[in-house]
């Protein structure tokens, strides 16, 4: 319990330091955890997690059998980045901007199986969430997906920026059970 008000109050830090880069005020909780994880697992192979913050998707990932090994955490705030160094040691850290990720050649010899993003979309300016999308899908392997939450009624991603790129997105559950309520979903190549 002490982790996670610790995890809580340096959160609320970074939010107040920068409330549009954090965009929350706290972790996400076990339930959204749990959902953004559900369709991932051992088989998926490499994942990528965007903002992962304190790494709570990261916990998610690893209880369902992702090896730390094939997690790389993309995260710009070098105070989250070296907290998750220190809790997660065998995954890879990037110290990067997530709009950045179609330069980074980390995955020459693997595709990506999955990407999971806690980035605020809906604070993003279009041409950035165009990179990121483009810039995950660059290295998604056929079948991958890209999982995002939202607190808002319907996907964070806009139907033309996923038409842009050919991508739909998928509704795959809420939680209430998460302050704020949230909702994920998994963006797909439309080929799929």
């Amino acid at each position: 319990m002490k982790k996670a008000a610790a995890d809580t109050l340096f959160f609320l830090r970074a939010w107040m330091a920068n409330p549009l880069r954090v965009a929350a005020m706290a972790p996400s909780g076990t339930a959204l955890a749990s959902l953004m994880t559900s369709e991932i697992d051992a088989s998926t192979g490499v994942v990528i997690e965007l903002g992962p913050g304190t790494g709570s998707f990261t916990r998610a990932l690893l209880a369902r059998g992702v090896s730390e090994k094939n997690l790389t955490l993309v995260e710009v705030g070098s105070n989250f980045a070296c907290m998750l160094g220190l809790r997660f040691p065998k995954a890879h850290i990037l110290c990067v901007d997530a709009a950045d990720l179609s330069a980074v050649d980390t995955w020459r010899n693997g595709k990506v199986g999955a990407v999971v993003s806690g980035l605020p979309l809906l604070s993003m300016p279009t041409a950035k969430v165009i990179a990121i999308l483009a810039g995950a899908f660059s290295h998604m392997k056929e079948g991958g997906a890209f999982y995002q939450f939202t607190y808002g009624p319907r996907c964070p991603v806009p139907a033309a920026i996923l038409d842009q790129l050919g991508l739909r997105a998928t509704r795959i559950g809420r939680t209430l059970r998460n302050i704020p309520p949230a909702a994920v979903y998994r963006i797909s190549r439309e080929s799929q």
